[in-house]
């Protein structure tokens, strides 16, 4: 059976400089989404500038910071934030909400593209093919720091069940990897190949609406209830889950919306 090997969550300590594994998830992210935005604008018309690229990432990367860490906050942890509000900046320790990230992108992306004067479609077409590494890096980032483990398996031979010894001695669902083959490795195939040809305005975003939000609520069915939200409902409803129904409602709506009017262009 499978031992969570107990990882330093710092990587690099030089003095009193310390680089957090955390921090590097999201460095990979960053770079990962710079990388794949300057190969993306090449069949942008016009093509999108360096500068524009630079500002997309950095208003992207507030957008995902304060809105992830603002979001975790007020949908999970609320009263910790009360007992100790210097925690709200503690990122390194980590406590990040992929749907506070997701409404922080957005609002940053409404302002970038008032800077730029772009349609607010087409540049949330752009970045949501951007998004998988990210959640990919971060699950990877989730994994190290020992956090969001997976609920105790059923069958005992289950090839991948893993013991969190810092949680119990319990064979458990290693579901931070689950999350990042499905929210980062499997979705980024999807939308990156869907993406490659010209698509109506929206249906890139609704692609990617609707798989993660399908990806995480079956994951949620592997994962850890939050220990001070339980199930919210029904007796199997995660917090998770919850905050996803609305990501698959709105895919579905963007991708009727995208197909009932079908101008095209390179997403």
């Amino acid at each position: 059976m499978l031992v969570y090997p107990q990882i330093d969550p710092i990587a690099v300590s030089l003095g009193p400089l310390k680089v957090h594994w955390y921090g590097l998830m999201y460095l990979c992210a960053f770079g990962m989404a710079f990388f794949l935005a300057k190969t993306r604008a090449k069949r942008m018309t016009p093509i999108w500038s360096a500068d524009q690229l630079s500002d997309l990432i950095f208003y992207g990367a507030m957008g995902i910071i304060l809105g992830g860490r603002l979001g975790y906050v007020f949908f999970y942890s609320f009263d910790h934030f009360l007992e100790n509000p210097r925690w709200l900046i503690q990122v390194w320790k980590g406590g990040m909400s992929f749907h506070g990230g997701f409404l922080g992108v957005l609002a940053a992306m409404v302002l970038f593209a008032r800077r730029y004067k772009l349609p607010f479609w087409e540049v949330i077409d752009f970045v949501a093919v951007l998004i998988p590494t990210g959640l990919l890096f971060g699950r990877i980032g989730n994994f190290i720091g020992g956090e969001l483990w997976g609920r105790p398996v059923v069958d005992l031979n289950y090839p991948l069940a893993m013991i969190f010894p810092h949680v119990d001695s319990l064979p458990r669902h290693p579901s931070q990897l689950y999350e990042a083959f499905l929210e980062g490795a499997v979705l980024f195939v999807i939308i990156w190949l869907y993406s490659s040809k010209p698509r109506p305005v929206k249906a890139v975003s609704g692609v990617f609406a609707l798989g993660y939000g399908l990806a995480r609520f079956t994951v949620e069915f592997f994962r850890e209830p939050d220990a001070d939200k339980g199930f919210i409902a029904f007796g199997w409803l995660t917090m998770g889950q919850l905050l996803t129904m609305p990501l698959i409602i709105l895919g579905v709506v963007l991708l009727a919306l995208a197909y009932t009017h079908k101008p095209a262009i390179k997403a």
